[in-house]
């Protein structure tokens, strides 16, 4: 696959810029969030779409190694998207020449233009409880909405209901199953939602709430 990287030049330069901070003050395995492999995401996203030509988009996917795992299963149709171009440019050089076989994309969620009925799975670890405006949740889920096929599935993580208030930084919003729902609506439904205990490399547990939708 040819490898492309589309920047959204509308993105807010105050975010972006905090997060490039994040991304060339800490080595990868140094930001709260790291965790060597995503165990439960892989889970999700493979009971979720076993065929490996399912396309496949990780929102924030920064220099996680989700996309790493995912091409070892023999999945081929995955997207990256993450504000940073330092957090991306990291993940290429460490993937090297399989680079090639993911599509890039340096943009807000909020503010980014995706295809329309494009994507089998969603995955976002991490990027939705950073929103705390209403107006940043609505772009955000409508997008998702028009992204995604119908029967497509929604496998996301948020901040569980005893996790962090702040986070690099930055308030947070933290989310039980139903809360969660409601945020996403009718047009989607819950199939699974489980906690699990994140162990930051700084030491400190953060709760996360794991849920997977399917979109109706």
């Amino acid at each position: 696959m040819e490898l492309h990287t589309v920047r959204n030049r509308g993105s807010k330069m105050d975010s972006k810029e905090h997060w490039e901070g994040i991304y060339r003050s800490k080595a990868s395995d140094a930001v709260s969030w790291y965790r060597p492999h995503l165990e439960t995401s892989l889970q999700l996203i493979c009971e979720g779409a076993p065929d490996q030509s399912a396309t496949i988009i990780d929102v924030g996917g920064g220099e996680s190694t989700l996309a790493d795992d995912l091409l070892v299963r023999g999945y081929r149709n995955l997207t990256v998207l993450d504000m940073s171009a330092v957090a991306l440019d990291a993940t290429k050089q460490r993937l090297g020449s399989i680079a090639e076989r993911v599509t890039w994309v340096e943009s807000d969620i909020t503010l980014v233009d995706l295809p329309e009925h494009r994507y089998d799975v969603w995955h976002d670890r991490a990027v939705f409880h950073f929103l705390t405006e209403p107006s940043q949740r609505d772009a955000y889920i409508h997008l998702m909405t028009k992204a995604l096929k119908q029967d497509g599935h929604v496998v996301i993580a948020t901040f569980g209901p005893m996790g962090p208030v702040r986070c690099s930084g930055l308030d947070v919003r933290r989310y039980d199953t139903r809360q969660l729902s409601d945020e996403f609506g009718a047009g989607f439904e819950l199939v699974t939602s489980t906690l699990e205990d994140h162990h930051a490399p700084a030491g400190p547990v953060q709760q996360f709430l794991y849920c997977c939708f399917r979109k109706l």
